[in-house]
């Protein structure tokens, strides 16, 4: 039995399942065709790879009921069938906290603190976080980008934010902070009135769940995996075509109604109790006995 969760290592898990005759399970944590619709387009060489594997895998694991109606539009039903896993999350380390002690352990401050939590590429979308900062018309909040440079356009964009920052004149209240290790990173969800994720595509949104397991509302863009993570209205909100004006207005609306805030807050936090690793091993055990009880998929 062999699982592969990414398409480099999709292709070697390819070769392997037919020189040893074992079955293959494959993970894509993206896919070529799903970035190319949200306009970041990828190489016909992964294109092309990621087919061949879809033709042979013997299960094809994806995270949510979206992920699976847009793999079934993209690439029809596969061979193999496909297996909704949903990822979990460490609850002991993203869990509810007190808002004031983690501000003060992270120098923050009082204001509304905005959050952002990725890697900095145009997919992520963090000049829409820094827009949205600027609409929501607040000179004491700030927002907070945890995350580093990704991908051959990375340190463009690291350039092409900070001259944003600048332009818009946030200087001093946009924070770009290194990737943290969790329990440094729990403690900025915990900090935040609200997380901002406004990436092109999403195939599970493992920031959303991380911030709803902490117990914070999120406001996404109403993409993949994110329209099952955002219950909108209830755990947070949900943005159509990455407005910056729409991340701004539901915020200042959260901002505002602080019994709101604490509403969300608690269902935040249940939804995100909702997701745990031991469940995800459960699921991927039972993939595996089903796969490796019946005959493989012929390469096709």
């Amino acid at each position: 039995m062999l699982h592969a969760n990414y398409w480099l290592s999709g292709i070697a898990g390819h070769s392997i399942k037919h020189e040893l005759g074992i079955p293959l399970a494959t993970t894509f944590h993206t896919l070529a065709r799903v970035k190319a619709e949200g306009g970041d387009p990828e190489s016909e060489r992964r294109e092309r790879a990621e087919a061949e594997i879809i033709g042979c895998a013997d299960a094809i694991c994806v995270s949510c009921d979206e992920e699976e109606e847009q793999f079934v539009r993209l690439y029809g039903t596969p061979p193999g069938g496909l297996e909704i896993v949903a990822p979990g999350v460490e609850h002991a380390f993203f869990t509810p906290g007190d808002r004031r002690g983690a501000r003060h352990a992270l120098g923050m401050g009082d204001g509304p603190v905005m959050l952002f939590v990725g890697r900095i590429q145009p997919l992520k979308g963090v000049d829409v976080a820094v827009r949205a900062l600027s609409a929501l018309g607040r000179a004491d909040a700030r927002l907070y980008v945890v995350g580093g440079a990704s991908g051959v356009e990375g340190d463009v964009e690291v350039q092409r934010v900070r001259a944003l920052v600048s332009e818009l004149g946030l200087d001093g209240r946009v924070h770009f902070v290194a990737p943290q290790a969790h329990h440094i990173l729990s403690t900025y969800y915990r900090a935040a009135d609200a997380v901002w994720v406004p990436s092109r595509s999403e195939s599970f949104g493992l920031v959303a769940l991380e911030a709803a397991a902490c117990g914070i509302p999120v406001v996404a863009n109403a993409v993949g995996g994110l329209l099952s993570l955002v219950d909108h209205g209830s755990t947070g909100f949900l943005v159509n075509d990455r407005d910056p004006e729409q991340f701004a207005a539901y915020t200042d609306h959260l901002l505002r109604n602080p019994s709101l805030a604490a509403s969300m807050r608690a269902a935040a936090a249940e939804r995100g109790r909702r997701y745990t690793w031991s469940f995800a091993a459960a699921r991927l055990r039972r993939v595996y006995t089903d796969i490796t009880a019946r005959s493989l998929v012929n390469c096709s």
